[in-house]
């Protein structure tokens, strides 16, 4: 089992905002709008053998929009999802988010976390502080705020909805975070681009493959704790 340094108790320093997110902030950036079993174990290396790694990614095809295999040529095997001991004040079932390191965490017994790799926000998206899952949706409909509109009019032909699907940005699964009983704008996704993983292309939102976002969405109920860590 690895381990992972760094705490959730450290985002407390950072802070929540005071009240409402700042809603200038729309759901995706550019890159990430429009365009695109189990767990593994403790293991011991900094990545999954090819084989399990193409096992865990494997295609999804019982879904009511068949998922692709991930290419995994494309995902740094240190994203690949595994257990690792994680230091944490945290309860068990808390999501922490380590947008600094592109890794989002479900806090686990014994000092224990699963781990999954991340795409997060661009530079000028980032925040932090705490939230909750406010509610959750299996291949929803997105519709893009109306700031994101004006910063990209290409999203306007979408303000009435766009059904879900494989080719809507919030993927097959949606973890959608609230505070002080209001949504946020932010969410936690499923990303079907592997090319993302480990970089920053949203306006705050955070992107899981799909694999790990259908992991984490079975284990999470409505009201989990987020914990987003300061970059």
């Amino acid at each position: 089992m690895v381990t992972d340094k760094g705490s959730a108790g450290a985002g407390a320093r950072g802070g929540p905002r005071t009240g409402l997110l700042d809603r200038r902030t729309a759901l995706f950036g550019a890159a990430a709008s429009l365009g695109a079993l189990g767990l593994a174990g403790c293991n011991t290396t900094d990545g999954l053998g090819l084989a399990e790694a193409r096992e865990m990614y494997g295609p999804l095809p019982n879904e009511k929009f068949p998922i692709p295999a991930v290419d995994i040529a494309k995902v740094d095997p240190k994203y690949h999802r595994r257990l690792v001991r994680y230091a944490s004040k945290e309860a068990p079932g808390t999501i922490v988010v380590d947008p600094g390191n592109y890794y989002v965490y479900r806090i686990e017994e014994d000092g224990a976390a699963t781990r999954y790799g991340a795409n997060v926000g661009r530079d000028g998206f980032l925040w932090n502080g705490d939230a909750y899952v406010g509610r959750k949706a299996e291949w929803a409909t997105w519709t893009p705020p109306k700031e994101m509109i004006k910063r990209q009019p290409e999203a306007a032909k979408y303000a009435r909805g766009m059904p879900g699907g494989l080719d809507n940005p919030l993927g097959a699964r949606t973890l959608y975070l609230y505070q002080n009983g209001a949504y946020t704008l932010y969410t936690i996704y499923a990303s079907s681009d592997p090319d993302s993983i480990g970089s920053g292309v949203t306006s705050g939102c955070v992107g899981l493959l799909s694999q790990d976002m259908l992991h984490l969405y079975a284990r999470t109920p409505v009201k989990t704790k987020v914990v987003v860590l300061p970059a």
